[in-house]
Order: structure tokens, then sequence, then C-alpha cells
């Protein structure tokens, strides 16, 4: 997301290689980061290292990106082909691995929508399909309508997913693990909150995410609040006297250790970052590591809502 705007183009192509060296082989992008300048990004490092065919390479379609057409925005046939060719042409690509709907649109047959991506994987210009940030009843829903059209059905669901907010255990995981979806999350980091360099004493700095972000857009402000305070203080009181890793890199590890779960997606916008977010993989938790989390955020809850969504029933309505 970072890749084409605060992360310079030179420094995401060294983040990118560095990411590759160190055995990652799925890249998610999508159209709407920095506008396409992502994609652009993405496409240019991997054309730049001679690594395309190594690499699971991932986008999406949904948001608008056209402010001056209402008909480029959404999950509708024009949409989707016109976007998927944009994509290709930006990433100097002749295929998509995954393309994804970013998000979910009622307004829209869920038909048209498969039917498009089934006429996209037909033509070779993508070999997979999946979803961001749908409900489990919604992608029950694609696979009746994949079944009874005969299309290509999705294959994995992108949902937000942390230790702060852990909904999807309620029924998406569950679902999953029963249909086959790859579960990909994002935001696993809480968008920087579980990183442990925030403080709720100190306002944080405009340049990071939350200070320029969260607190300055009512719509998600909610995520800065006491209750995830306290589950990030409790965390980071425990992540400091058990050692041996960063609280990034135990809330990374604790993510990718969950059952259902594929890979967790991270947002590195400096090496540093990235760095430190490679290290996770080395990270063991323990049955008390586990316990811990547990007791902190219970499972299937949330102390800080990373998406207005109904992942399950008796949602908590903040």
């Amino acid at each position: 997301m970072m890749f084409g705007g605060r992360t310079t183009a030179e420094d995401s192509y060294a983040i990118i290689d560095r990411a590759i060296d160190a055995g990652i082989n799925f890249l998610d992008t999508a159209n709407v980061y920095t506008k396409g300048a992502s994609e652009i990004v993405t496409g240019a490092a991997l054309k730049r290292n001679g690594r395309r065919a190594r690499i699971f390479l991932a986008t999406k379609v949904y948001n608008v990106m056209d402010e001056t057409d209402p008909m480029s925005v959404g999950n509708t046939r024009r949409h989707i082909i016109e976007q998927c060719d944009a994509s290709l042409k930006r990433m100097q690509t002749d295929y998509i691995d995954l393309y994804q709907l970013h998000r979910p649109q009622s307004g829209v047959p869920i038909d048209e929508t498969l039917r498009a991506l089934d006429d996209l994987i037909h033509a070779g210009k993508v070999r997979y399909a999946g979803t961001t940030t749908f409900a489990a009843w919604q992608l029950m829903e694609s696979l009746a309508v994949s079944k009874e059209l005969h299309l290509n059905r999705m294959v994995c669901e992108q949902p937000p997913y942390n230790i702060l907010d852990r909904r999807i255990e309620r029924e998406l995981v569950p679902f999953s693990q029963t249909y086959g979806f790859g579960l990909i999350p994002w935001s696993p980091l809480a968008g920087g909150l579980l990183t442990g360099k925030y403080d709720r004493a100190a306002a944080p700095a405009d340049d990071t995410r939350v200070g320029g972000t969260y607190l300055k857009n009512p719509a998600i402000a909610k995520r800065w609040n006491d209750r995830a305070n306290d589950a990030i203080e409790a965390l980071k009181d425990h992540v400091t006297k058990r050692g041996g890793c960063s609280m990034s890199q135990f809330s990374l590890a604790w993510c990718m250790g969950q059952p259902g779960i594929t890979s967790p997606i991270i947002g590195p916008r400096t090496m540093e970052q990235l760095e430190d977010n490679l290290a996770a993989v080395a990270v063991t938790l323990t049955a008390e590591d586990s316990a811990v989390v547990d007791a902190i955020v219970p499972r299937g809850q949330m102390v800080s809502p990373f998406y207005e969504a109904d992942f399950g029933p008796h949602l908590h309505r903040i």
C-alpha cells in the first residue's frame, strides 16, 4: 500500500528484492493503492529482477479509480474487465495469479460478478479469483452460484484479523476450513497498534498511520480506544517478560499460527520494518503465550474494530 507513495520507487524495489531473497513468493497489491502507483512499482520491480515467474502476484478491484466516471467503481462486469486490463498494463504482466474483489457490493448480482471473473480466467488473464472482507454467508452464496452456473469459484478470502479483532474466528475461519478457502489476513499488526510503538499518554505523530490516519478520520478513530490500549499494554507487558522477540514479531507469529490461516499480509514502509517482520517466522509461540492472548482478547471478540462488517453472530456494535 505504501509503494509509489510514502515509500519511493527505489526503496520499494529494494524491499521487494529483499523479501523475495528471504523466501517470500506472494505479493499483494491493489489498483486503488496510491491510485495505481503501487501496481506500477510492483510490476517494475519484478521486471527489473526478472522474478515474475517465481511470484504469486495478487491485486484487487472495486474502489473508485476515476472520480469523473460514475461507472468506474464496484463489482460490475464493466468495471472488473476494464480494471483487469488496466492492472495488467500497470504491472507489465500477461496474467494475474489472484484477482480479488476488494469489497462486497450488494447492489450488483453475484452472478454478474462471477461470470466476469470466470471469463477473465478462461481468457488467461486471471488464474484464481478471491475476495477481501467478505462475510462467510457472502462466500457461501458465491459458492452456490458458481456451482449452479458451472463457473470458476472463489478460492480465498482476505479479512481483517489480528489480536485486537478476532471476529473471523466465529464463522469465517470454520467456513474456510470446511470449504477449502485460503485465508490471507490484512492488518495483522492492527495498522501499527501491535508494534508497541504507541503510548496512550502521548499523541501519535502525524507521520505515523495512527496519528496521520486514525485520529484524523472519525470513521476509524474508534480503533484507538481505552479497551484497545488496555489490551496493547497487557500484551506489551507479556512480550517484554517472555523476551526473544519484538511485539510486532509476536503479533505476526500469533496470526500465522492460528487455525485456518494461510499467510498474514505485511505492509512494510521501510526496510527496517521488513527486517523486523521477517524475523517473525522464527518465533514459536507456546501454549502459555496463546493463553495470555486469549485472556486479553477472548476468541471471536474484538476491542478495536478494523472493519464494520458482520463476521459472525453476536457482533459487538461499536
